[in-house]
């Protein structure tokens, strides 16, 4: 004979769980609420980006001035016919030698270059993710040339302002 004690039946009905219909109920909510949340969670990481593409263009754009600057001041050699600009992104950061100075002495620019942020090729360098506009050339139809006198975004799509990225 099995020992039972008297008020199991109780125990039992007062067990305490979730139904199907409360479980469904219960994914249904979040389903709503992970709806509304990755759209969000999109603009914020498209708004992120965007502040990033601006902070590295304002600093390569920031650093081709100082070039220019250094270079009609005499600190940088160039040729007779040359704008006074950068010939690659690559020199900002390498640095050039100061023609004024007497030891030899190197002028940077940057410490690197930028990457652009809208790029998805991880395999280029930081350079090769930049679209590069000549002195020579249009800012409508930039080509690159002998020097770097701006830079672009090479993303095709439209930013949030409604313009599109390579004309910021």
């Amino acid at each position: 004979m099995k020992f039972r004690h008297p008020g199991h039946r109780k125990l039992l009905a007062g067990r305490s769980g979730f139904t199907i219909v409360e479980m469904l109920v219960t994914i249904v909510i979040i389903s709503v609420l992970a709806s509304a949340v990755m759209p969000m969670a999109e603009l914020t990481l498209r708004r992120n980006k965007e502040q990033d593409l601006r902070r590295a263009l304002l600093q390569i754009r920031e650093a081709l001035d100082a070039y220019k600057v250094a270079s009609d001041k005499g600190h940088i050699a160039r040729q007779v016919g040359e704008s006074g600009f950068p010939p690659t992104l690559a020199t900002l950061a390498n640095g050039v030698v100061d023609a004024k100075s007497q030891n030899g002495a190197k002028l940077y620019f940057l410490r690197r270059i930028p990457r652009d942020p809208l790029n998805q090729d991880i395999s280029l360098p930081a350079e090769d993710t930049w679209g590069k506009r000549s002195y020579e050339s249009s800012a409508i139809d930039p080509k690159e040339g002998k020097d770097v006198y701006d830079v672009y975004s090479l993303d095709v799509r439209t930013g949030m302002n409604g313009i599109e990225y390579k004309q910021w």
